[in-house]
């Protein structure tokens, strides 16, 4: 049995910030916005990037922080993306890449990323239900 550590209590890690939570949303959603593949997605569901930057930044707070700050329920908006698993590869390299530029320590953005590919598994196998479809994680096995 492998160790999950999304079961342990308490912080992801323990240098993790909140002003590395911040620096991370804002930078990635920079690249995201700009990105050719996911830029699109994001542009034409985003009206208010400040808003938005603030509320993920809020997620992340609580999912690495365990703040609970964020109140809202993720997975509604984007059941009604035009979202392919395309769109969940190039949000986890982007996302990812970013990850490992803030945090610095290989361990910290780890600890950012295994949440982020369980995440973008449990997005990609309710739009596949959606479709009637059955999807397996793609993203956090191993």
């Amino acid at each position: 049995m492998t160790d999950n550590p999304l079961t342990r209590p308490g912080a992801a890690h323990p240098t993790i910030t909140e002003a590395m939570i911040a620096t991370l949303v804002r930078r990635f959603y920079e690249r995201a916005r700009e990105d050719a593949v996911i830029g699109p997605v994001f542009m034409g569901a985003v009206q208010h990037w400040d808003e938005h930057i603030a509320n993920i930044t809020d997620f992340w707070s609580s999912v690495m922080l365990r703040t609970g700050r964020y109140q809202g329920r993720p997975m509604r908006p984007h059941l009604i993306l035009p979202l392919e698993p395309q769109h969940f590869d190039r949000w986890l390299v982007l996302f990812e890449e970013t990850a490992h530029e803030v945090c610095g320590a290989p361990d910290i953005a780890q600890a950012f990323i295994v949440r982020a590919r369980r995440i973008a598994d449990s997005f990609e196998m309710a739009r596949a239900g959606q479709r009637g479809e059955i999807a397996r994680p793609r993203h956090s096995r191993g």
